[in-house]
């Protein structure tokens, strides 16, 4: 048993040592450490309970996140905004549905691209995201955090570079059954989705599914310029694709990434 556990530890340690996607897993630790340190995990006894905790959670949002009806009041002085709400999460539910879109899609998405490429390419895509749901709704006093704008602009790229890939699915009215379609088919249905949400949402606490819309839009178009017609690096797409020419991711997906949380 003993034995088994030390190989186990020590496969992984050199799967971590070796892995060719080093910031996507930097991000996932990152965000998971601060919304543990901070007042909305609830984790952390300093910050309270109750409507301590409460005011608490409101101050921290307010601090680091985008507040449209500021952001443009005060440019200058909110000008960061935009880059610290993409590592902030309102609840657990909303992080980690971020998270598990973002080891799906990022990993594969960062070999292609290259690390420092692909963290310019998330925070600059997360920016214009949040940015862009900020410029429609100028007039919002809510609190604007979340990654999903980045995350939604890598799984734009995903769909561009890898549009073949295998994607497991659960799909609510068909029962949860995991079914595997291309990256073509389930990515525009979600971005569909997403289209069709925003035009219908409130403005007001909830999801910000504009952001999602303009990170996709971002990240399709980037890689669309950057990668079109072989452009960019070639050896680690015959590093990830299959045998058969196709590549291939194998997780279990949520329904969709949570959206951005304005509490």
């Amino acid at each position: 048993m003993i034995s088994d556990a030390t190989t186990t530890a020590g496969r992984t340690s050199r799967a971590v040592r070796g892995t060719t996607a080093p910031m996507t897993y930097l991000l996932i630790a990152l965000c998971c450490l601060i919304f543990v340190l901070g007042p909305a995990s609830g984790l952390t006894p300093t910050y309270g309970s109750g409507n301590a905790l409460a005011a608490a959670q409101r101050a921290y949002f307010r601090h680091w996140g985008v507040i449209p009806a500021e952001l443009f009041r005060a440019p200058l002085g909110q000008a960061l905004a935009p880059a610290t709400a993409l590592f902030v999460h309102g609840s657990w539910v909303h992080l980690l549905g971020n998270m598990l879109f973002l080891f799906v899609f990022g990993v594969m998405t960062e070999e292609r691209m290259g690390r420092v490429e692909f963290t310019l390419f998330y925070v600059g895509c997360g920016y214009l995201a949040l940015l862009g749901y900020a410029a429609a709704n100028a007039s919002s006093p809510q609190s604007l955090v979340g990654a999903s704008g980045a995350i939604s602009a890598v799984l734009g790229a995903f769909l561009y570079l890898f549009p073949r890939a295998r994607v497991t699915s659960l799909l609510p009215f068909l029962f949860f059954l995991p079914l595997r379609f291309p990256a073509w088919i389930v990515l525009p249905f979600w971005a569909a989705l997403q289209w069709l949400a925003a035009s219908r949402a409130p403005q007001g606490p909830g999801v910000a599914y504009l952001a999602h819309v303009v990170g996709f839009g971002l990240g399709f178009g980037y890689a669309w310029v950057r990668y079109g017609r072989g452009k960019g690096p070639k050896g680690v797409l015959r590093r990830v694709v299959g045998g058969d020419g196709r590549a291939r991711v194998r997780a279990a997906q949520a329904p969709a990434p949570k959206g951005e949380n304005q509490p």
